[in-house]
């Protein structure tokens, strides 16, 4: 009785392990008799996916059955949770149940914890924040050794910059380069991903740093550059957030007395200790109430985009605003 729960907002990641799951599991014959999909606006989807699982698979191979986008694990009615109790236990061993949804499951549910008493695996595919830049090239090197792409060191941060966390366009990257390399094997190094990645220099972790330092021109330069390359303004926003959150706590850290870079590392949530000597010197001429003023207005404009506000129009105010304040003394 296999049962997988996929979950997670890195999409093309989860898409490339639903594949894998199916090409695994069902034999291509015999597709269309075992491979079945259930959307969650389909009436009673979960209940008809759960009687489609414990039927046994015709001819070759086994049979997937997967909800898609499923809201079991975040609200569950007792009929649904009575037939989740009845049918989980029973599945037979060539028949497959997967589960997916962006959100990640709450755990008071007993649905959820029903899932996870039988499930064979709970995956979590979420995004990888990106200012966490050491992870990211973390995952830069491993989609690399995936594809069949060997890279320079410095070709892996190049590589970091200009992808950040969108997991699609990294493999396309590496496609690119791996079709460029024509199976020869040796590394790519950073004039030949010059050429051949899709030009994203300006990233948010660049806005980040020229609003940091004040600089009202070149904060506004970046930001057109961003929005103009379809760059999603509330991404935008989760990264200025997450980085200014992580300058603060340094900060505070650092005027709290503390010097033990593992336990700043810990309090600011940055997973790399040795980042911590560099992330000092970029708060050195920064207080903590400049810091602390900036999240507030970060926050204002999250709330605006959600409410649908221009986005040029906000974004500009705010970065103006945001430099302002980074540039009092």
């Amino acid at each position: 009785m296999p049962i997988y729960v996929y979950w997670g907002e890195d999409e093309f990641a989860m898409e490339q392990a639903v594949i894998a799951l199916r090409d695994r599991i069902i034999d291509p014959s015999w597709t269309s008799f075992n491979y079945h999909t259930f959307p969650p606006d389909g009436a009673d989807a979960i209940i008809q996916g759960l009687n489609q699982a414990m039927t046994p698979p015709f001819g070759m191979g086994g049979r997937l059955v997967w909800l898609v986008n499923t809201t079991l694990c975040h609200q569950c009615p007792e009929n649904v949770l009575s037939e989740l109790q009845r049918t989980l236990g029973a599945i037979p061993e060539n028949s497959c149940l997967l589960l997916t949804n962006r959100n990640k499951p709450d755990e008071r549910l007993k649905s959820t914890k029903l899932l996870k008493k039988f499930a064979t695996k709970f995956q979590d595919f979420s995004l990888i924040p990106p200012w966490k830049t050491d992870l990211l090239a973390k995952a830069v090197q491993q989609a690399a050794q995936t594809v069949g792409v060997k890279l320079t060191a410095k070709s892996v941060n190049f590589l970091t910059e200009c992808v950040g966390n969108d997991t699609r366009l990294l493999y396309n990257e590496l496609e690119k380069l791996r079709l460029y390399a024509g199976g020869k094997n040796q590394p790519q190094d950073v004039d030949v991903l010059a050429r051949l990645v899709r030009n994203t220099t300006h990233n948010s972790l660049k806005l980040a740093t020229a609003i940091r330092t004040g600089d009202t021109p070149k904060s506004l330069a970046l930001l057109a550059d961003l929005l103009d390359a379809s760059e999603p303004a509330l991404k935008i926003v989760a990264t200025l957030i997450g980085q200014f959150r992580t300058w603060l706590w340094v900060k505070i850290m650092m005027e709290s007395g503390e010097r033990d870079r593992q336990a700043i590392a810990k309090a600011a949530e940055v997973a790399n200790p040795k980042r911590i000597y560099f992330l000092q010197q970029e708060v050195q001429s920064l207080s903590v109430p400049q810091l602390a003023s900036t999240l507030p207005l970060l926050l204002q404009l999250e709330v605006s985009l959600k409410q649908g506000a221009n986005e040029a129009s906000v974004f500009k105010t705010k970065v103006v605003e945001l430099c302002q304040v980074c540039r009092i003394t």
